[in-house]
C-alpha cells in the first residue's frame, strides 16, 4: 500500500476538478489574466489560481473559519500548483505517456464514483459551461504524477528477507492502526541557523495556540506547508508502524487527543496529534483447496474452440465418471499444477483473481464449476474443500515487509520532490511576494 502524500490524490483531485470548475463558472468574468507563478518553462495564470482556491473555498464552505487569510490561501494553493506542474513537466521529460484509453477509464471511475454515468457527467459539466475536454486535461496531469511517483520509487524500496526479520527480532512492530493529523512548518534545502531558529519559535507559537485552545485541523490549514494542509493534515487511518518513521516513537506513547511538542525532521518540525486508535485482532481467513484444468487460448486455439474443449472435459468427468485429477495430468494446459493432478494447494479465496474467487464463492466441497473464462483461457474448479486457517504469522511478516518497503518509497519520493522544487526555477508574482526568482538554476 503506498501512501506518498504528493500534490492531490488522484480520484480526490478528479472529483476536487469537478467542484472546482462549478465554482468557477460561477465567478464574475475576469477582462484581464495575469501570470501569477513562473515554473521552469512553464506559467500559472491568475484564472487558473481562482479556479483552485474557489474549489477550496467551495470544500470549507460550511467551516470558513479554518481557513488562513486569503493571501496566505492564496500562496498555499498556488504551492501546491507549481509541484503539479514540475511533476508534469519531469513525467513528460522522463518519457511517461498516457493514452486517451487511460483518461476514458479514469473518467469512467469519477463517474461511478458519483454514481452517475460518463453521460450524465458530461451533461453536468456542459450544464455549468465546463469543458469537457479540461476535465481530461486535469485527469491526464494526475495519471502522470501517479506514474512519475511509481517510477521514482521504483527499484528503492525493495525489501529482503534479512531486514524484515530484523524488523521482526526487534519486536518494534506494532499491530493495530492508528489515525494521525499533522502540521509541518517546513524548512528550505540548505536551511542556514536563523532559518531554523525562526522555523522552530513558529512551531513552538503553532503548539501554543493549539494548546490554548485552538482546533489541530484549523491550525493545520492555516499555518501547515504540507501537502495536506487543506485537508487538516489528515495522514488517515494507517497501521501502527506505517506511519513516518519520524512519528513512530512519539506516537507510541501518546493517547487520542494527544498533540506532540514539535518534531525535528528533515524537511521541517512536525507537530503531530493522535486522533484515534484501533486494536488488530488474530488474523484468520478462509482457505480453499481446489483443483482446475486449464485450456488455453491462443493463437492455435479460440476461445469457442477452447470453450467446447473445456465442455467435453466437465460431461466426461460428470456424466461418465472419470477422475478430475487424471483428466488434468492428461489435458489441463496449466504448467504449475497439471501434473499434480490439477491441484492448486489451500490458497485464500482472491489468491488467482476474480473470476476463480466467483466460482469458489458458489461450490460446496466435491462440486465442479461450469466452464468459466478468464484471461489465459476457459476452465473448470472442483473445490476440495475449506478451513479456517490462522495467518497471523504470515501477515505479520507481510505488515512487515510493507512497513519497510513504504518508509522507503515515501522518503525516495520526498527526497525527489525536494530536489526538484530546489532544482526548479521559481518566480513568484502574488501581491505581497519578491517579484525575484525563488531559486535559480546551477549554472552550467
Amino acid at each position: 500500500m503506498n501512501r506518498i502524500v504528493i500534490c492531490l490524490c488522484f480520484l480526490v483531485s478528479a472529483l476536487g476538478a469537478w467542484s472546482g470548475l462549478q465554482a468557477q463558472a460561477l465567478m464574475p468574468a475576469q477582462p484581464l489574466d495575469r501570470i501569477v507563478a513562473v515554473a521552469d518553462d512553464d506559467v500559472i495564470l491568475q484564472s487558473e489560481l481562482d479556479t483552485a482556491v474557489a474549489n477550496v473555498l467551495t470544500q470549507y464552505r460550511t467551516n470558513p473559519q479554518q481557513l488562513p487569510p486569503r493571501d496566505v490561501l492564496d500562496h498555499q494553493v498556488l504551492e501546491s500548483l507549481i509541484m503539479l506542474r514540475l511533476q508534469v513537466a519531469r513525467a513528460k521529460d522522463t518519457g511517461i505517456r498516457v493514452s486517451d484509453a487511460d483518461i476514458d477509464q479514469a473518467v469512467q471511475r469519477v463517474a461511478e464514483h458519483n454514481k452517475i454515468t460518463v453521460d450524465q457527467l458530461r451533461g453536468s459539466l456542459a450544464s455549468e459551461h465546463m469543458s469537457f475536454e479540461d476535465f481530461r486535461n486535469h485527469l491526464r496531469d494526475q495519471i502522470l504524477v501517479q506514474r512519475l511517483q511509481q517510477r521514482v520509487v521504483q527499484g528503492q524500496s525493495n525489501v529482503s528477507d534479512s531486514e524484515i526479520d530484523i524488523l521482526l527480532a526487534s519486536n518494534s512492530l506494532k499491530s493495530g492502526e492508528v489515525r494521525l493529523r499533522h502540521i509541518l512548518i517546513g524548512l528550505p534545502n540548505g536551511a542556514d541557523a536563523s532559518q531554523i531558529a525562526a522555523a522552530r519559535a513558529k512551531a513552538d507559537e503553532v503548539k501554543a495556540k493549539i494548546d490554548g485552545g485552538m482546533d489541530f485541523t484549523t491550525a493545520a490549514i492555516q499555518y501547515s506547508s504540507a501537502q495536506d494542509a487543506l485537508q487538516g493534515g489528515d495522514l488517515g487511518w494507517r497501521r501502527y508502524d506505517e506511519v513516518p518513521e519520524a512519528f513512530a516513537n512519539l506516537v507510541e506513547g501518546m493517547k487520542p487527543g494527544d498533540v506532540s511538542q514539535p518534531l525535528r525532521g528533515p524537511s521541517g518540525f512536525h507537530i503531530v496529534k493522535l486522533v484515534d486508535k484501533r486494536a488488530e485482532g488474530k488474523q484468520v481467513v478462509t482457505e480453499y483447496h481446489a483443483r482446475h484444468i486449464l485450456i488455453k487460448v491462443d493463437e492455435l486455439t479460440s476461445s469457442a474452440d477452447a470453450k467446447k474443449t473445456i465442455e467435453d472435459i466437465r460431461r466426461r468427468i460428470v456424466d461418465g465418471h472419470e477422475d478430475f485429477a487424471a483428466l488434468a495430468k492428461k489435458d489441463s494446459q496449466d504448467p504449475n499444477s497439471a501434473s499434480a493432478g490439477g491441484d492448486m494447494g489451500w490458497f485464500p479465496i482472491d489468491q488467482y483473481g476474480s473470476s476463480v474467487a466467483t466460482q469458489l464463492a458458489t461450490l460446496k466441497s466435491g462440486e465442479i464449476s461450469q466452464p468459466f473464462e478468464s484471461d489465459l483461457g476457459w476452465h473448470i474448479l472442483q473445490l476440495e474443500g475449506t478451513r479456517e486457517q490462522d495467518r497471523t504469522k504470515e501477515m505479520k511478516r507481510e505488515q512487515a515487509r510493507d512497513v519497510i518497503r513504504n518508509r522507503k518509497a515515501e522518503q525516495a519520493y520526498e527526497d525527489f520532490l525536494r530536489q526538484l522544487r530546489s532544482e526548479a526555477f521559481i518566480e513568484i508574482r502574488l501581491p505581497g511576494a519578491e517579484n525575484q526568482p525563488e531559486t535559480q538554476k546551477p549554472a552550467p
